[in-house]
């Protein structure tokens, strides 16, 4: 397959992909009848889900289904034994050779992320298999882990070899899928290294997925804000001048630059496919 186009940054490893016009293996599918979408890996439904409740902040009830196929390969030994290894180059290849992945046309982040808030591996890491229910915030999502098979035991032979490497700061990131209309994450490869890390008292080190904005999409923001910044160094040059004027316009400034060059790297909806038979 084609290898997407690398963008240079500072920041994450950004993926242009290009020659894949989806819908890809693994995506979430619009519901016709209004309910919410369900995650297929090719013909393959992988969740069922119903909304209770009316308004914003409703319940999402899930039933993850058996049949998940990682998009990674088996990880070998020397692979975790190979220091400083950047796992965010490795996982990049694997996602453009995978027939199981997620990956279409667009921009891509591939961001290396050792910390997360506070709940986000403890009550909001779903250990329930298969049915769950996912508390949306009205305007917040839910903001979660969520697993796509069903957990190991932390003393399970493959757990408990993972947590040697845990102890001994080899063990491989999980990879992670942000997911806009959850404002969470789904668990892609690692199940059992996240259960090792939290075994060991520590949260798993993540390399995590994400659609990023159109460059079309991010440029015509970036002329909003900067008319929006416009208008407001406008109104503060009308101003009396004060002791507190100059302060201000550095402030509004730093915002500006700092607004400017987070743009092209947040994170974009996560697409809605049609059914396969839709007309």
């Amino acid at each position: 397959m084609e290898r997407a186009v690398r963008e240079a940054t500072g920041g994450p490893l950004v993926l242009d992909v290009r020659g894949r016009p989806g819908p890809p293996p693994l995506r979430f599918v619009r519901a016709r009848d209004g309910g919410p979408p369900t995650l297929h890996q090719g013909e393959r439904p992988l969740t069922r889900a119903w909304w209770h409740g009316d308004g914003c902040c409703r319940e999402l009830h899930l039933r993850r289904l058996p049949g998940h196929r990682s998009p990674l390969p088996p990880l070998r030994a020397a692979w975790l034994r190979t220091p400083a290894a950047d796992w965010r180059h490795r996982c990049a290849r694997w996602l453009e050779d995978t027939p199981h992945g997620p990956l279409h046309d667009g921009r891509w982040s591939l961001t290396a992320r050792a910390s997360f808030p506070p709940g986000i591996w403890t009550e909001d890491f779903v250990r329930d298999w298969p049915d769950t229910v996912l508390e949306l915030l009205c305007g917040g999502g839910w903001h979660g882990v969520l697993p796509l098979r069903p957990l190991s035991p932390p003393d399970a032979p493959r757990v408990k070899a993972y947590r040697k490497h845990a102890r001994d700061g080899t063990l491989a990131p999980v990879l992670l899928w942000w997911v806009s209309f959850l404002d969470g994450w789904l668990i892609l490869d690692g199940h059992d290294r996240a259960v090792a890390a939290l075994a060991e008292g520590a949260e798993p080190a993540c390399t995590v997925l994400a659609r990023l904005p159109d460059e079309t999409e991010w440029r015509r923001t970036a002329d909003a804000v900067a008319e929006g910044h416009a208008e407001r160094m406008s109104r503060l040059a009308e101003r009396v001048a004060g002791p507190g004027t100059e302060r201000q316009r550095a402030a509004l400034e730093r915002g500006y630059a700092d607004a400017l060059a987070g743009l092209p790297y947040d994170e974009a909806p996560t697409p809605l496919w049609p059914p396969a038979d839709d007309a």
